[in-house]
């Protein structure tokens, strides 16, 4: 049983148009809402938010959806090449209504933008579990992972030559308004059009094999699960919404902390957040590689513990030092070590018709947490008046919940196949 590299990087073609937009959105829609709309900090933030919001109902809505389609396309393809087609349309709209300052058309504009994104999100994701074998999913969602990745940086490369910045009177830099947010749009809509024809083009859904592996963690296609499995996937979700709870309440508030605690500009976290990135895409495939040798929670359960002891660590720096750079470092490589696994877990309990539902169920904890944290830790932050050095401990108290809910979780693990012979375990897999 091998995984089909060729295969699996051209799925990954659509996670890459999907993180390609929302490195854009993230970066450039705050700008333009706060600085050109002149939008107060709060409502843009409240406006930013809504993407997590209609996630939490749509994600696990169009994962079902998906799961019933017939289609000569597929089951996923419709959604992600008509989705892709309607977001472009759609990003192309935004940036002319705010070229023409039409803020009415604008804010509606964008919140069909987020809606479009919504409904093939899932779809996407789902798309990898159904055609690849239940052993070779960690391995694979490594791949998808990486391949992912690109998109982002090459959002971040295109925002780079495109567009202008100028020091605000903080020390950060920001955008300048005046000048025209078109180039980088059609830039960034075109490459997110053109990586998900070449999927589409070379890829035909309906002519994979959709294998169905032995001893599945399922009760069957359209029943219901085992009260054990339910009770794992229960564990597992729970996990999801504790370590998303830690690492967003890190990378939201983390710039400020450097303000308060370290006293230094606003600029000062990014190289540490570049790092953490940096460190996770290395380790993918590494990660992929080790989680077929000791299995998934095990390889979870280690990413969680190095993500906390990096948090711990980390509360002792009282001031800007490089060893930071090793820390975040160190909680990337946990990152990563739990995202190419928990996935896999999740659906692995599911039915090969149920992919999509429980790909909703784990993108809808893992949104609702990233609409909590936010505001839990700001609220202990700020009306607590704990202040900033409560953020390192906080995420370490709910990293530590999610190794204990993590350690309940009984199913879902991969089954690493037993070699026919001693040499078979140095054989590399293609």
């Amino acid at each position: 049983m091998k995984l089909n590299y060729k295969r699996t990087v051209i799925i990954g073609f659509a996670f890459m148009s999907i993180l390609a937009f929302w490195q854009l959105y993230d970066q450039v829609i705050p700008v333009i809402l706060e600085k050109y709309f002149e939008i107060s900090t709060f409502w843009t933030n409240a406006i930013m938010s809504v993407d997590n919001i209609l996630a939490i109902f749509m994600l696990p809505l169009f994962g079902v959806i998906s799961d019933r389609t017939n289609t000569p396309l597929g089951k996923r393809t419709p959604y992600i090449l008509f989705g892709t087609i309607f977001a472009v349309i759609l990003m192309m709209a935004l940036v002319f209504f705010q070229a023409g300052n039409n803020l009415v058309g604008f804010l509606i504009c964008l919140f069909a933008l987020l809606v479009v994104m919504a409904t093939y999100r899932t779809p996407t994701v789902a798309y990898m579990p159904d055609v690849t074998e239940k052993p070779l999913r960690s391995k694979a969602n490594a791949v998808i992972n990486l391949v992912g990745y690109i998109g982002g940086i090459f959002t971040t490369v295109v925002m780079m030559f495109l567009l202008k910045s100028e020091k605000a009177d903080d020390g950060s830099k920001v955008y300048v308004t005046s000048q025209s947010f078109v180039p980088v749009f059609a830039v960034v809509a075109a490459f997110m059009l053109i990586s998900v024809l070449i999927l589409v083009l070379t890829t035909k859904e309906n002519k994979l094999p959709h294998p169905v592996c032995e001893n599945e963690d399922e009760a069957g296609k359209g029943e219901k699960l085992p009260k054990p499995v339910k009770r794992s996937l229960i564990f597992l979700l729970l996990s999801v919404f504790m370590w998303f709870m830690a690492y967003n309440a890190v990378t939201t508030a983390f710039s400020r902390y450097c303000v308060e605690i370290w006293q230094t500009d606003l600029s000062a976290s990014s190289g540490y957040l570049l790092i953490a990135t940096v460190a996770a895409i290395v380790a993918f495939l590494p990660l992929g590689f080790l989680s077929s040798a000791i299995g998934r929670k095990r390889t979870v359960l280690l990413g969680i513990l190095l993500m906390a002891v990096g948090y711990f660590a980390a509360f002792f720096i009282t001031k800007q030092t490089p060893f930071m750079y090793l820390i975040f470092a160190v909680v990337g490589i946990g990152w990563a070590a739990i995202n190419v696994n928990s996935y896999p877990m999740a659906v692995e309990m599911a039915s090969g018709s149920d992919v999509g539902k429980y790909t909703g169920y784990y993108y809808t904890f893992s949104m609702a947490a990233q609409i909590a944290t936010p505001l839990l830790s700001g609220f202990i932050i700020d009306k607590l008046g704990l202040g900033y050095k409560i953020l390192f401990p906080y995420a370490v108290i709910f990293s530590l919940i999610a190794f204990v809910t993590m350690s309940c979780v009984r199913h879902g693990d991969s089954k690493p196949r037993k070699k026919d012979s001693v040499i078979e375990n140095f054989d590399v897999e293609d």
